[in-house]
């Protein structure tokens, strides 16, 4: 069984990864994921003054919308009833026949979302979270020896913004002592495209099989993490399917993100030393983290969403069937932000009103999750090496040119 639920979603994924394939889609659909620099390109700048409403030309016959202001993106993640994220509406809009969706929150809608949501909220408070902060301490620090120990230099990507949230899932989701290393490497593999697609649709089929496994065992023998508690809290009023979607939404949803914004946001505090003395001293972290959120924002755009009925935004009319796009690191870059939203200022104020999580029912569950590890990994980081620098020209960095997550594969960096 576990075997068939696998290989029926990696067809899925390798179904649509071939339809929506990121290299074979022209530059005049991709700008939206193009960057210059850390920056969005300037034309996110001119549609968000004046078009932020606008028409996408997009393949398969398809009516799709790209929204890039402050307002009318927290409009449309902010609507209950006008949008759906179902992966089954969104995949018939291209003609794809779907056997099962992916799973997860980001792909439910109510009354499914609902139920899920307030399942997993719980586990995701501060209090309950904070049982992790002492594990994330030793990760963190275990990351930095070995770092020490390297002879000088690092790459600041493989060597310590990878592990940090892989080990921390692998905590939070309860996964047994001695398969942390081969999770880790599970986790890693799914976003390595250097082998091709296939690779890592590969990697996704095993974490899949991996995590139906673990849900086995959880479902005789309950431990402390994540799965075993909601096991234990909800028995079958959850089943097993959708706890293998749910331990893979988190593996999903938390790992590249948190770790693209530990390498980038290190960048950036190596490029600003006033910044990374603050931090350095504990001045401020929470406000230079919040700050950092906003001006990265590496989730570039939502999960699209299909209109369910005729709606409005910002004046333009979106029929039922079309598909809404929004650029959340378009409205990060907002005037409604703050003056002058393409500069790094921690002192803004206010400073979290930024959508690097999203808004709305779909905002990332794991928020908090993800800011404990910014918290404590960029201070521990720049106190053990205040001298750390590039170790290449940050104009030579190759940075992900097309990619939902925004970031790079690979951050040299000099320690002493």
């Amino acid at each position: 069984m576990t075997s068939m639920v696998s290989a029926v979603r990696s067809q899925v994924v390798g179904l649509v990864a071939r339809r929506f394939s990121l290299s074979m889609l022209p530059d005049k659909i991709l700008w939206p994921l193009h960057r210059e620099g850390l920056d969005p390109v300037p034309r996110m700048a001119e549609f968000r003054a004046n078009r932020p409403v606008a028409r996408m030309p997009l393949p398969f016959g398809m009516r799709a919308w790209l929204v890039t202001g402050y307002e009318p993106v927290r409009q449309v993640l902010g609507s209950v009833d006008g949008y759906s994220n179902d992966f089954g509406k969104f995949a018939g809009r291209v003609g794809i026949s779907v056997g099962q969706d992916p799973g997860g929150l980001g792909f439910a809608d109510p009354p499914v979302h609902t139920r899920l949501r307030k399942v997993l909220t719980p586990e995701f408070t501060m209090r309950r979270l904070a049982r992790l902060q002492p594990r994330i301490d030793a990760i963190v620090a275990d990351r930095l020896d070995a770092m020490a120990a390297g002879g000088g230099t690092a790459d600041l990507w493989h060597d310590f913004a990878l592990p940090i949230p892989a080990l921390t899932i692998c905590e939070l989701l309860g996964v047994p002592y001695a398969d942390r290393d081969h999770f880790q490497k599970l986790s890693t593999a799914r976003f390595d495209l250097a082998e091709g697609g296939g690779a890592a649709l590969g990697a996704i089929g095993d974490a899949l099989s991996y995590f139906r496994a673990l849900v086995d065992e959880q479902r005789r023998n309950p431990g402390d993490g994540l799965l075993g508690s909601l096991i234990r809290a909800h028995g079958d009023e959850i089943d097993d399917r959708e706890l293998t979607g749910l331990a893979d939404g988190v593996l999903t949803g938390g790992l590249e993100t948190s770790a693209s914004m530990l390498a980038l946001g290190a960048l950036v505090l190596m490029t600003h030393p006033q910044m990374a003395d603050q931090m350095r001293n504990g001045e401020g972290v929470d406000q230079i983290v919040e700050e950092l959120l906003r001006y990265l924002t590496v989730v570039q755009v939502a999960f699209p969403r299909v209109a369910v009925k005729d709606v409005r935004v910002d004046g333009v009319e979106i029929r039922a069937g079309d598909v809404v796009m929004c650029s959340l690191s378009g409205a990060d870059r907002d005037d409604l932000i703050g003056p002058d939203p393409h500069r790094i200022d921690p002192s803004r104020t206010p400073n979290r009103s930024h959508l690097a999580f999203g808004y709305g029912m779909h905002r990332c569950i794991g928020a908090e999750l993800a800011r404990m590890e910014l918290r404590t990994a960029y201070p521990a980081l720049v106190r053990r090496f205040p001298k750390m620098a590039p170790a290449v020209p940050p104009a030579e960095l190759t940075f992900r040119r097309a990619s939902i997550v925004f970031g790079l594969d690979t951050l040299p960096v000099t320690l002493d």
